[in-house]
Formats: structure tokens, C-alpha cells, sequence
């Protein structure tokens, strides 16, 4: 199944072009062939949810640009080279119930179906180290809470519409809360600092 194309490509500074596509499907797969094949001086690449930010070493083309709009997205490959990131979780969120009278399970059942499942960073953002995370079963999208919280402790495990994320620092946030992990998400020493890099495929594994 083709992802689809690049609907447009705009300039970004004088060092940078902004590609825009029709969403996360389209993002992954723009990402994954600018890796395999960059641009000239390409330096570095930043989704998001409809966009690809290519940052060069040089002033963009024209004939960037063509490129850009020539290519034909398929569908991301797995890297199945590159084992998951397995991130510990203690299932005792303030909203753990909550999202699991919404989606119709028991709590046990709803830790079941997200330890089974397979995740991947679609992309970054928020704060420092916070990778939106796609591949939720679609029973398992849940509204943000109507009342944010002022205060979300870091580690916090959350679900928000079709994404799953892991707060890295203490902050505001209208997540529905159901773990907690002691994964460190951000680092300035690591290389990358962020854990959870676009692309990187995550499962979640329960502790007690």
C-alpha cells in the first residue's frame, strides 16, 4: 500500500525545507526514504504530524524541491534489525479505570492488549525526550481528559486520541495517566539524548 506523495515543499529559513504530506503514514515513509537516500548536505530530519523538516548545510534548490515532489512514498520498512525499546511500567495511573470502563475492558485486560502491542515514535515533541507513539489498537483511543492537570509527575505512561507518550519531565498535561516508568526519556550525555528517536519501535512490559 502506497503512502502517498508529497503535497508540497516550502522554504524554511535559508537552510531548511518543510515538506508537507497527507499524515503519519506519509511522514514515516518521507522520513525512512530521506534516510536511505538523503538530499545534498541534508543534516538533519524533524517530523511531525503532516510534515517533514529537512535541515542542510547549504542554501535549498529548486532542484530539492523537484526531488521532494517526485518521490513516491511506500509504506515505511520495519527495521527489524534494531530490537524495540522496552520500557518497564508499573500500571497504577490515576485514570487506569477510567480508560478501561471507556474502552470497555478490565484493567487487566487493558494492560494485556497494550503489553501485546507494538509501538513506533511517529514523532517528537512537547517537550525534550516526549515521542508521540503510534500503533494503538483502535479501541484503545481515548479522549484527553477535560481538565488537564497541573502538574504531571515524569515517567508518567499516558493515552491521548491515537497516540500513546511517556512524559519526561514533571510539566502540565491533559494525558489520561495509566503507568509510570523509571526509563530516563531524555539525557544530555546520551547520544542521542532522546530515548525515543522517530522511528524507534517501543513495547511496554509490566512491573510490579
Amino acid at each position: 500500500m502506497e503512502a502517498g506523495a508529497v503535497d508540497r515543499v516550502l522554504p524554511c529559513g535559508d537552510r531548511a525545507l518543510l515538506a508537507e504530506v497527507s499524515g503519519l503514514d506519509a511522514v514515516a515513509a518521507l522520513h525512512a526514504a530521506l534516510r536511505r537516500s538523503p538530499l545534498p548536505g541534508q543534516r538533519e530530519l524533524v517530523p511531525a504530524a503532516r510534515t517533514v523538516l529537512i535541515v542542510l548545510d547549504r542554501a535549498p534548490t529548486d532542484a530539492d524541491a523537484v526531488r521532494l515532489l517526485d518521490l513516491t512514498l511506500d509504506d515505511a520498512p520495519e527495521e527489524r534489525d534494531v530490537p524495540p525499546v522496552e520500557l518497564p511500567v508499573v500500571f497504577d495511573g490515576p485514570d487506569l479505570g477510567a480508560v478501561a470502563a471507556l474502552t470497555g475492558r478490565s484493567t487487566q485486560e487493558l494492560v494485556e492488549t497494550l503489553t501485546g502491542t507494538e509501538l513506533t515514535v511517529a514523532f517528537g515533541g512537547f517537550a525534550p525526550g516526549f515521542g508521540y507513539l503510534t500503533g494503538l489498537p483502535a479501541v484503545l483511543s481515548v479522549p484527553r481528559r477535560s481538565t488537564p492537570r497541573t502538574r504531571v509527575p515524569a515517567g508518567s505512561v499516558g493515552l491521548a486520541g491515537e497516540f500513546a507518550g511517556v512524559y519526561p519531565r514533571a510539566s502540565p498535561g491533559g494525558w489520561q495517566l495509566i503507568g509510570r516508568t523509571d526509563a530516563v526519556l531524555f539525557d544530555v550525555d546520551r547520544n542521542p539524548p532522546a530515548l525515543l528517536t522517530p522511528g524507534v519501535r517501543v513495547r511496554f512490559r509490566e512491573v510490579r
